[in-house]
């Protein structure tokens, strides 16, 4: 379990910031909610002030800042004019999955001394892609509590579109998993909140 009243890494699913259908692909495919909300960033502390208009810590994910106007797109000449749904998929930064439509995320900072396995992580990732952020969000579905146990954290990868899933220091790819055979609907038995 984790510390706080938010997903910190331990028990979350996580996403590339860059790619502006992840945040409909998380909602839609994997938590089964509407499409439209917000994702959260983790980020290497020391390289908040590079994508964040802050520079202090925020590692319970707490705080909301704006994202750095050098990583802003230009908007649309009619993007005022634009309905609220539209707005939602103009692509407001290069980081799409977690820039929230008035231009804040909702930070958390990841700290070498607090948490090294999740911090190594991100820093694994900053080395494939520049890019020192990533998405994260509470692993569980529309209705249902965060993941508590290893079988917990199996079940909700099977029953949705996550690609792998890491327990541990085992990693688990979808596609060398045997056929899952529960024919419930996730979708179904959840109505929207």
């Amino acid at each position: 379990m984790e510390f706080g009243p938010r997903a910190l890494g331990g028990r979350s699913i996580l996403g590339d910031p860059r790619n502006p259908e992840m945040q409909k692909k998380l909602n839609v495919k994997i938590k089964y909610r509407e499409s439209f909300r917000p994702f959260a960033p983790s980020v290497l502390a020391e390289r908040c002030a590079e994508y964040f208009d802050y520079e202090g810590t925020s590692p319970y994910m707490l705080l909301v800042h704006p994202v750095k106007a050098s990583r802003l797109h230009s908007l649309p000449a009619n993007y005022h004019q634009l309905s609220l749904r539209d707005k939602l998929y103009v692509l407001r930064s290069d980081l799409p999955s977690i820039t929230h439509i008035d231009f804040s995320a909702r930070i958390q900072t990841v700290h070498q001394d607090t948490n090294s396995r999740y911090y190594n992580l991100i820093e694994s990732f900053r080395q494939l892609t520049g890019y020192g952020v990533i998405v994260n969000t509470s692993f569980n579905v529309r209705g249902e509590p965060i993941v508590c146990t290893p079988e917990d954290a199996y079940r909700c990868f099977m029953r949705t579109e996550m690609d792998y899933l890491a327990i541990g220091n085992h990693l688990f790819a979808k596609q060398d998993q045997p056929v899952w055979p529960e024919k419930d609907n996730w979708k179904e038995e959840f109505v929207l909140d």
